[in-house]
């Protein structure tokens, strides 16, 4: 099927649809393919970046984790000028277990709130949208 209206505004032989319809779709394609290689290209520059960036994040964290041992150890230095080094050194042992407990504690108390690891309220409200619409099917 042609239309002449086309052909005499450009000059061209008038294409049938289905041609342009397999032009469209080729295009189409062809668009879509290349926003994938966008895309992709996109996301392996974000994914080194991230990976840069983590091994800084993990770099950071060891180096804080040594900062916090020279901390220890100073705060026994500290408490060794007053009691002797064992007992300064047993202090601290102690106050960082306890730390360690309270933060184990509430930890636990966390992980607990978040079991089962359901969308909970989400499976409530579609449960209670199915039963509406049973409800107003049988009326």
């Amino acid at each position: 099927m042609t239309l002449p209206e086309n052909h005499a505004r450009t000059g061209e032989p008038d294409s049938s649809v289905g041609e342009l319809v397999k032009r469209a779709s080729e295009q189409l394609s062809e668009l879509v393919r290349g926003e994938m290689r966008l895309a992709r290209a996109e996301l392996a520059e974000k994914g080194k970046r991230a990976g840069l960036g983590g091994g800084l994040l993990g770099g950071a964290a060891l180096i804080a984790v040594i900062g916090l041992q020279a901390l220890v150890a100073t705060a026994i230095a500290l408490l060794a000028l007053a009691v002797s080094v064992w007992a300064a050194a047993a202090i601290v042992t102690g106050v960082l277990f306890v730390i360690a407990a309270v933060l184990a504690l509430l930890g636990k108390k966390q992980v607990a709130r978040a079991v089962p690891p359901a969308p909970e309220a989400a499976i409530d409200s579609v449960k209670a949208d199915v039963e509406e619409i049973k409800g107003r099917a049988h009326r």
